[in-house]
């Protein structure tokens, strides 16, 4: 016999602490995995390895970076989420995925104890945007899913206006020469 609140041990689900870097874009908190960052770089740094692409189709994304012979698109985290204009001073470039993330600042990497499910309030696009909630230091914390930031769509796009780009600096850097 069962009583009241007891479950099989085997229904019980043992939720693993996670690692998330929490940071800010227009003074709100957001957090990701820490395993989904593979650098975190400032603006700066990359200011003359990145280059230009034009869009008007996706308009969060203006520019690439090469990394280790791969291209990544860097998207305005602000712009992403509809949130203020402001000057992102940091580069989260992603793992397992060719974007990167311009955000204001980093707060600081913390363990949280679960990512808990959408509320069904959550019933837009923003559903792609986050893995879940997670709760931390008294306050509830949108824990953003990598997949989330360009479309497969959005990343054709992109591979079209970045290669029309190349071009373009070919034949730019030829009429050069």
């Amino acid at each position: 016999m069962k009583f009241a609140g007891e479950q099989d041990p085997k229904s019980r689900r043992v939720r693993r602490p996670e690692t998330v870097v929490l940071f800010f874009v227009a003074n709100q908190m957001f957090a990701i995995a820490a395993d989904n960052v593979q650098e975190i770089r400032s603006t700066d740094s990359l200011a003359g390895s990145a280059n230009e692409i034009e869009n008007p189709e996706v308009p969060k994304v203006r520019h690439t970076i090469e990394r280790g012979r791969r291209t990544y698109y860097v998207v305005n985290a602000g712009a992403h989420f509809g949130l203020p204009v402001t000057r992102p001073a940091l580069v989260l470039i992603l793992r397992q995925f060719r974007a990167a993330l311009l955000v204001d600042r980093i707060d600081r990497m913390a363990e949280i104890s679960a990512v808990h499910p959408l509320p069904l309030a959550f019933n837009g696009e923003e559903r792609r945007w986050y893995r879940g909630l997670a709760y931390l230091d008294d306050s509830v914390i949108p824990v953003v899913e990598p997949t989330g930031f360009l479309t497969p769509e959005e990343f054709q796009k992109l591979d079209r206006a970045s290669s029309m780009a190349a071009s373009q600096r070919e034949t730019e850097a030829a009429v050069q020469a």
